[in-house]
């Protein structure tokens, strides 16, 4: 049949793996697909940057040329803009485009996934979600006769072997970032990854997919870890959990703010004998929950060239394919039964609060006297006496005492408002940490 033309908008790490193997396994991806791919255009900034590997002549710095004519558009090139406009034009003119920009489709899902529609082609974006690991197309087509209710995960390595360093070694959060970007599993700038916000935008694709609902980066409740520290890490080990920075997309029918969707990232505290407790490193991992599939969990590589690249691949096959047979479409979306996006507050969940404490009689009654006002019931109370350097006297702190309360479930504003109201108690010296308990 007649090649296929594919332009790469983009050649860094993995758009250079990408045309890599579009070059070198000719052969197989013609026989997956039922027609051969042509690698007809390579957009970079600089054309005489060597790139080992990639042909030259293929080379450009022309967006719109290198889209004219193109079956398939792969954009790789990331940030805003020129991706959007290029996706835009591309779609435009009836090829289909394979993306693993998640900043730009946690903006900009609805509008380009409308446009995908409206062209009758596939944006496909299996890449933009947690590296290799399978799960983009799972929840669009695979539960598509399904009811998905929950999403969660941990699907930023970079924070999963943060925290995994910090509670396997004992490291506190500085050397086990330092080590991170030693590695390369985190930026010079880090703060995508330790803020949450790269988890986010990934959290914000999933909810719109899973929920057939728009959801933006900017619907997304979003805690990242640099407040995590090695006490945290050790208290929570004490208690049987770990600590995990998790994306959670929910369904929630009866919040006390009505039906709708919660996205949120945070630091969660999760049994130790959880599925998600045992990924290490800067693995990546999924778990959905859905009503008659019961509860699945994707796991693997979540970043990398390689990894990366072996989803774009994916895509562009899957994408090759329709062409080839005919297909058409994105995947079905019914505007009508979209749901309100909740905040935060609306959740239901758990809390396990760790207070400093002044030791001294009426301590705990005064603790639990704001549980009760409150409508919380507590299920676990810990005490444990902080050890003074020298005895007490008049010139010296007065003696104290380390508080862990673990609640059972309550809404999460009615548990915040707790926080901030032990935080204000004369007896409390500092509220030292505020975590929910997730996977329970």
């Amino acid at each position: 049949m007649k090649p296929l033309k594919v332009a790469l908008l983009g050649c860094g790490v993995v758009g250079s793996e990408v045309a890599r193997r579009i070059t070198g396994h000719g052969d197989d991806l013609a026989a997956r697909i039922g027609a051969p791919l042509e690698l007809s255009a390579v957009v970079v900034r600089d054309t005489a940057k060597d790139r080992p590997g990639v042909p030259t002549d293929v080379l450009t710095t022309d967006h719109e040329a290198a889209i004219a004519g193109a079956d398939i558009v792969v954009e790789l090139m990331g940030g805003m803009e020129p991706a959007r406009s290029s996706i835009l034009a591309a779609l435009g003119q009836g090829a289909s485009v394979v993306t693993a920009n998640k900043a730009l489709l946690a903006a900009h899902y609805g509008e380009l996934m409308h446009a995908a529609d409206a062209a009758g082609v596939r944006l496909e974006h299996e890449a933009a979600v947690a590296g290799a690991i399978p799960i983009i197309r799972p929840l669009g087509d695979s539960l598509a006769g399904d009811r998905i209710t929950r999403v969660m995960g941990i699907v930023n390595g970079t924070t999963n072997y943060i925290l995994d360093q910090m509670d396997r070694e004992g490291w506190d959060f500085d050397r086990s970032l330092r080590t991170a970007q030693e590695l390369g599993y985190a930026e010079a700038d880090p703060t995508a990854d330790v803020g949450g916000h790269d988890a986010a935008a990934k959290a914000a694709i999933l909810s719109s997919l899973a929920f057939h609902t728009p959801v933006t980066i900017d619907d997304v409740h979003v805690e990242g870890i640099t407040a995590v520290t090695s006490d945290m890490i050790a208290t929570a080990r004490a208690q049987g959990f770990t600590i995990k920075l998790l994306a959670i997309c929910e369904k929630l029918e009866d919040s006390p703010e009505g039906a709708g969707v919660s996205a949120r990232v945070y630091p969660a505290l999760i049994p130790r004998d959880h599925v998600l407790a045992g990924v290490g490193g800067a693995f990546n991992a999924v778990f959905v929950e859905a009503e008659a599939a019961g509860e699945l969990m994707f796991y693997g590589q979540g970043a990398g060239g390689a990894p990366t690249a072996s989803a774009v691949l994916g895509d562009i096959v899957s994408v090759a394919r329709r062409r080839v047979l005919g297909g058409r479409g994105q995947y079905e979306r019914n505007v009508a039964s979209a749901l309100p996006v909740l905040p935060v507050s609306a959740i239901t969940t758990r809390y396990q609060i760790t207070l400093d404490v002044f030791d001294r009689p009426g301590v705990l009654s005064k603790v639990t006297e704001v549980f009760t006002e409150e409508g919380i019931s507590i299920e676990l109370v810990q005490q444990t006496v902080i050890p003074a350097e020298a005895p007490a006297t008049e010139s010296s702190p007065e003696p104290r005492a380390k508080l862990v309360v673990a609640t059972h479930s309550g809404t999460d504003a009615a548990l915040r408002r707790t926080a901030d109201r032990l935080a204000e108690l004369d007896v409390v010296g500092a509220l030292v940490s505020v975590l929910r308990i997730e996977g329970h």
